[in-house]
């Protein structure tokens, strides 16, 4: 007998399968919770799944805290399979394998082949069977006396009754049982795992998810015997199998020097890859290093390599186009020969389009959705050598998507032939198809991936170009800036330069205005009572007192917030204004970013927030995209538990205030309004919040004594008083029409952008237009500094007819890296 060095008589970890007669019965419902209730209880629990499912091992991986493992006989061949269990239990101490579809159900046409029945077998697991009873009686003892008889190789030792009703129907089931009837679970739709196009929605997706497996496992370690399956558990075999260990795969060794840098995409839009894809490429000397392709801006540094695996781009398309930045650098690093592999999701974001949207345009095609699950569980062959294939391998794989590459293979280089035809995409540096593979199967695609990485120099620094009319100071603001997230257009203004940059009213105040700020500076000698300007305020919205607080700016405001409490998942939505980022950060909290589409207009879609942010700060008119969000989207962000901050800095600016919810009372809404901007006066640092009682409160109670300046208080006296409201609304009908005027001089220059409700465009004016206007004397502002937009935008603030001219006029005269979206 081969023995084990973690056990010298045998490898014997106490183990359960949790299959089913057929798919639909509550598998992954049953073993998710069982691995959260075994764990609860004290256990280390090992979670696997049978067959090449991603989306159920993510789950497992919530309900065990460990990574979830993938059993499959087709991908890894049968003599991995109880090595591979054995290494995903290392340190457990007992593991829960999720069998697939029925037990007996594997590969079309192979008698069973990778089935859970096979894997069963193979790694001489005890079954439990799961059985929905919920349209059954005593016939359910005979489908499981069946399945009970089928396979003398296949121990099934127990049954939990899924979805059951009456406590007499459950007697009668129970008494017609010829095994033991482990658990007894009534029907709760609260703990079904939501659905998706292509199974269910996968864990990382889903923002509760962590809270459902908790209430799956309490739900399971009160209806089913923990004991009795334990007891099973232990009952299982001594395994004659080592447990698989990556360094020990021929080709896999770790070559001396630097390690390369492999960057893995992950997130929520790829979360499909196995653990040991990435064991494998650390044995082989790498190091792996994961990037979100919808929140990071660039590749990991140094990065000399790039895995980028499946999941569903489709889903994220739009917020997947929006992020420019990381696009152009990916399509740059894989066309400069980074060595790259990308598996179905990977493969439609290095294509031309997916669904109509821009992706990498690595890939001479182009994917939509289709109708049409491809379902498939094949054989391929290289037809040449690739960076991953010689000519002649072949590969055990799977194919589950509904979308349609077209055409579907380079001519020339395809990366496969399945059933006769070509698929996917390769060259000596890239490997782009839509099969998935497990490369424990085929640990010499780590090998040379790994070999590829270190043969592949670092990245060329990006190349700068030549001043030439560039003055000093723009080539100094056209370099990275050390704090984006504390870049304001103040800076980027000179002397004798034309001010597009900043977002100020540029006209003269009115006269009640300044003589309101010239009298408060005779009160200057007492401290500042800001009760006045707080009840004027709420005259102003017809809010009560409680519901306001002034407050210096809105950058003080966006401080309070991020000391109000310690959030646990704070969502700032992008691109926008990046003081409230900056702040949460200071503040010591890790911020998620959500990324409106540039092809969507910048405008928030609510679902792209996840569940389980506890804030979320969003601009309406939004900073720097001028896009104004419906009323009714931003309401559906709130909900119990949550504070939704609105950040209507620039809402005044637009005639009527549409889609304003600052008199609106909802529960955790605050709404945030600046008057520094459209009453020109940015050194008086004015502003105030308006919203739920409970939060100005809280809100009130960590601001600073004093923070708000006498003037200050005069100043939002006056501009919210009757007086002010014709002017306002003046003010605002003149920023549409210098707006409108410049909106139709980009058009006729051609000259893409943003169409805005705001006082400012955003203008695809095209890479390096940002330094040429300065060196014609037009300072705009750059947009790069904002997160999800590139140095292709800038941001320019609505001026008279007379200065917009100049402005186009330049502008016209510049040539746009990118062709201009309207």
């Amino acid at each position: 007998m081969v023995t084990s060095p973690l056990r010298p008589e045998g490898t014997a970890p106490p183990r359960l399968m949790i299959a089913a007669p057929m798919t639909g019965q509550g598998k992954t419902t049953i073993a998710t919770g069982l691995m959260a209730a075994l764990r609860a209880a004290g256990h280390t629990v090992s979670g696997h799944k049978v067959g090449p499912d991603y989306i159920d091992p993510g789950y497992h991986a919530l309900g065990t805290g460990r990574p979830g493992r993938n059993l499959d006989p087709h991908l890894v061949g049968e003599e991995r399979v109880a090595p591979l269990l054995l290494h995903g239990a290392r340190g457990a101490d007992i593991a829960v394998v999720e069998g697939v579809m029925g037990l007996h159900d594997g590969r079309i046409g192979t008698d069973g082949f990778a089935s859970s029945a096979h894997v069963a077998a193979l790694t001489a697991t005890p079954v439990v069977l799961v059985v929905d009873v919920s349209r059954m009686s005593r016939s359910a003892g005979a489908l499981v006396a069946g399945m009970v008889a089928y396979d003398p190789a296949v121990e099934v030792v127990g049954v939990i009754l899924n979805k059951a009703g009456s406590a007499r129907n459950v007697a009668e089931i129970a008494r017609a049982m010829p095994i033991p009837v482990l658990g007894v679970v009534s029907r709760d739709e609260e703990i079904a795992a939501p659905s998706r196009h292509l199974g269910l929605v996968p864990a990382a997706e889903r923002a509760e998810s962590a809270r459902a497996v908790e209430r799956l496992g309490e739900r399971v370690a009160r209806d089913v015997d923990l004991d009795a399956l334990v007891e099973l558990a232990r009952s299982a075999p001594a395994l004659d199998a080592r447990p698989w260990d990556p360094a020990d795969e021929p080709g896999i060794a770790a070559a001396d020097g630097p390690r390369p840098v492999i960057a893995v995409a992950g997130g929520r839009a790829f979360t499909f890859r196995y653990p040991e894809t990435e064991e494998l490429l650390t044995a082989a000397g790498c190091e792996v290093v994961a990037f979100d392709p919808l929140v990071d801006t660039a590749l990991p540094s140094g990065t000399r390599g790039l895995y980028l695996g499946g999941g569903f781009p489709e889903v994220y398309a739009g917020r997947l186009a929006a992020n420019r930045a990381l696009l152009t650098e990916l399509r740059d690093a894989v066309r400069s020969g980074v060595p790259t592999v990308a598996e179905c999701a990977g493969m439609l974001y290095l294509a031309g389009s997916l669904d109509d949207r821009a992706m990498a345009g690595v890939l001479p095609a182009h994917a939509r959705m289709t109708e049409r699950l491809t379902l498939r569980y094949p054989v391929a062959t290289a037809p040449g050598d690739t960076l991953l294939t010689r000519s002649g391998e072949s590969a055990t794989g799977h194919e589950f998507h509904r979308t349609r590459m077209s055409p579907g293979a380079c001519a020339e280089r395809p990366a496969w032939v399945v059933d006769g035809a070509p698929e996917g995409f390769a060259s000596d540096t890239l490997h782009a198809s839509y099969l998935h593979l497990h490369w424990a199967g085929r640990p010499r695609f780590a090998a040379r991936l790994a070999d590829a990485a270190r043969a592949t120099p670092p990245p060329a620094p990006a190349s700068v170009p030549a001043p030439d009319l560039v003055s000093l100071k723009a080539e100094a603001v056209a370099e990275p800036v050390a704090d984006p997230l504390r870049h304001h257009g103040d800076v980027e203004v000179g002397e004798g330069m034309l001010d597009l940059a900043v977002n100020v009213h540029p006209g003269r105040r009115p006269v009640w205005l300044d003589r309101a700020l010239a009298e408060s500076l005779r009160e200057i000698d007492a401290y500042p009572d800001p009760a006045p300007a707080r009840a004027a305020i709420a005259r102003r919205h017809g809010r009560g007192v409680d519901e306001v607080l002034p407050t210096a700016g809105a950058a003080e405001a966006f401080t309070l917030i991020a000391r109000l409490r310690s959030w646990r998942r704070p969502v700032v939505v992008h691109p926008q204004f990046t003081e409230p980022h900056a702040a949460l950060e200071q503040a010591g909290h890790a911020v998620t970013s959500v990324l409106c589409p540039a092809e969507n207009g910048f405008v928030l879609d609510p679902d792209a927030v996840p569940d389980d942010a506890d804030l979320v700060v969003v601009g309406n008119p939004t900073n720097p995209t001028g896009a104004l969000h419906p009323a009714r989207d931003l309401r559906r962000l709130c909900r119990p538990g949550r504070l939704v901050v609105v950040d209507e800095a620039f809402m005044d600016a637009v005639p009527g205030e549409p889609e304003s919810l600052v008199e609106e009372r909802i529960e955790g809404l605050v709404v945030l309004r600046s008057l520094t901007k459209h009453w020109s006066i940015p050194g008086i640092r004015a502003g105030y919040l308006v919203g739920d009682s409970e939060a100005v409160r809280g809100l009130e109670r960590a601001s600073t004594p004093w923070s708000v300046s006498t003037p200050a208080i005069a100043a939002m006296i006056a501009c919210t008083s009757e007086e002010a409201v014709p002017e306002a609304e003046r003010r605002a009908r003149e920023l549409d029409g210098w707006r409108s005027h410049l909106e139709a001089g980009l058009r006729e220059a051609g000259v893409g952008f943003v169409p805005s409700r705001a006082p400012f465009v955003l203008v695809r004016a095209g890479g390096g237009a940002h330094a040429r206007l300065r060196a014609q004397g037009i300072a705009a502002r750059r947009a790069d500094t904002f997160p999800g937009l590139d140095p292709s935008w800038i941001r320019v603030a609505v001026r008279p007819p007379e200065i917009t001219r100049r402005l186009t006029a330049a502008l016209a005269g510049l040539v746009p890296d990118t062709a201009p979206s309207a």
